[in-house]
């Protein structure tokens, strides 16, 4: 049973001669569903609206109410809503003005005639639009959605709330104008254009659930291209908070992580960025596994990124299934799928095993399974702790390549954000359950703006002067 804890708003018309509202809430009760509010709508001598207000705790509940409702006579529902439905009613963003016009004056400052002036001091310095412009604090989230979430390849369409919601937190937690763009196109040279005929509008490009391997083609074709950053947070954003993570929870355990055996399972776009993280970081004993097994220098695979994953990890060329390769390993990060791993591979582990199983929503094995065995656990979920969340990411390292004005978002960059994420809990705090900030904490965007902004100037990618 999949539990959501909802509520959901039912509006119901019912005809007063054929049944009475207490039979309705009966039912509703029986079906597992607890009324909270009841608001009438319309009413008359034979029929009344209502919306009834109900919570429930899984969305098979919420079926169940709505076909015992269906069965009673004179009754019959209107509209089935909840609390996320009526949050996104008109979409959850919307673009406002800094200054009002109210009058032909400042009219002909904002517009014709003036702008005229502003147009033509940028056309002739280009470099003017970051501070005339929107641009310097403008990031453009785009999506072709063809990997959205758990969801897999949806329309474009479909794919905006997610867009949204990200934008949303762009410019609650680090104050960026953040524009949702899904794209009708799934041609890479195509999506490519389109971004570099957007790029002079925005500081910065947030790539988002683009399909791998298309989302590194896109990727490093743009960082070639345009003068902006690109940054794909299904890549990106995971490993940096990964890598944060986990260098917290080896400080837990007394470990190093150039003396650590790690195992990546699932080498998609989060498990090789993830895999680049570790090895910029320092880590020499990466072994990736994915469906078919360890990713070996003795194969030729067709995925181009996987050739280079097995010619730059696995120094010991293990083989094998993910259960063979789990020998003695120090960490297990898993970015794959719910259940690939069992209580008998964990026991497999070295001492004082650090699990990271991130599949979200179901990870690669049960917390509660694990933890007798394991002394550090992360997931990519809420209700666990150590919360592997790109939102820890995103904001900040954005925050940092805009204020530096950066042309990039490089690899010493990413590890900055890294090392600035995990110092955000000190010492006296730091412990096997809490090794991961919390999404809301008021010093994570600042940290690894400092520490972002401080790279970008150091490998020369920022182009403001400090």
């Amino acid at each position: 049973m999949v539990r959501t804890n909802m509520t959901i708003i039912l509006r119901l018309e019912i005809h007063k001669k054929k049944i009475s509202f207490g039979e309705i809430a009966t039912v509703i009760s029986r079906s597992g569903g607890d009324m909270v509010a009841i608001d009438v709508i319309k009413e008359s001598p034979e029929m009344t609206v209502r919306d009834i207000s109900i919570n429930i705790i899984s969305e098979e509940k919420q079926q169940s109410i709505i076909e015992s409702i269906h069965q009673l006579p004179g009754v019959s529902i209107r509209h089935v809503s909840d609390r996320t439905f009526l949050l996104h009613l008109g979409g959850k963003i919307e673009v406002r003005s800094k200054n009002t016009i109210d009058n032909r004056e400042e009219l002909s400052h904002v517009y014709t005639p003036e702008v005229a002036r502003i147009c033509m001091a940028i056309d002739e310095e280009p470099s003017l639009a970051y501070n005339l412009t929107i641009k310097k604090n403008a990031v453009a989230v785009i999506s072709n959605a063809t990997a959205v979430l758990g969801l897999g390849k949806i329309k474009p369409e479909a794919a905006m709330p997610v867009m949204e919601g990200k934008a949303m937190l762009f410019k609650q937690l680090a104050g960026i104008d953040a524009y949702p763009l899904c794209l009708e196109s799934k041609n890479t040279e195509e999506i490519i254009q389109i971004i570099k005929a957007l790029s002079p509008s925005f500081g910065g490009i947030n790539l988002e659930d683009i399909a791998s391997p298309q989302c590194f083609d896109i990727e490093e074709r743009l960082k070639k291209e345009i003068d902006i950053p690109v940054f794909h947070d299904d890549q990106h954003g995971t490993a940096i908070v990964t890598l944060a993570g986990l260098l917290n929870a080896l400080k837990v355990t007394n470990k190093e992580l150039k003396d650590c055996k790690i195992i990546v399972c699932g080498i998609g776009a989060a498990g090789i960025a993830i895999t680049k993280m570790l090895l910029t970081a320092g880590a020499k004993n990466v072994i990736g596994v994915d469906r078919n097994g360890a990713l070996s220098r003795d194969e030729n695979y067709e995925n181009e990124a996987w050739n280079w994953y097995a010619n730059n990890t696995n120094p010991h060329n293990e083989k094998g299934a993910l259960p063979s390769v789990m020998d003695g390993a120090d960490v297990f990060i898993g970015v794959s799928a719910p259940n690939v791993l069992n209580v008998e591979d964990v026991k497999r582990m070295a001492a004082q095993p650090i699990v990271f199983a991130l599949a979200n929503p179901n990870p690669e094995i049960d917390p509660e399974l694990a933890k007798p065995y394991v002394k550090v656990m992360a997931t990519g979920r809420s209700d666990y702790p150590n919360q592997v969340n790109n939102v820890l990411c995103f904001p900040g390292i954005f925050r940092g390549a805009l204020d530096c004005r950066a042309s990039d978002i490089n690899e010493e960059m990413k590890l900055a954000a890294a090392k600035a994420i995990a110092s955000t809990i000190n010492e006296n705090e730091l412990n096997e359950d809490y090794i991961i900030p919390g999404v809301f904490n008021d010093q994570v965007v600042p940290n690894i703006r400092e520490a972002v902004m401080k790279s970008g100037y150091a490998t020369k990618a920022a182009k403001k002067k400090e």
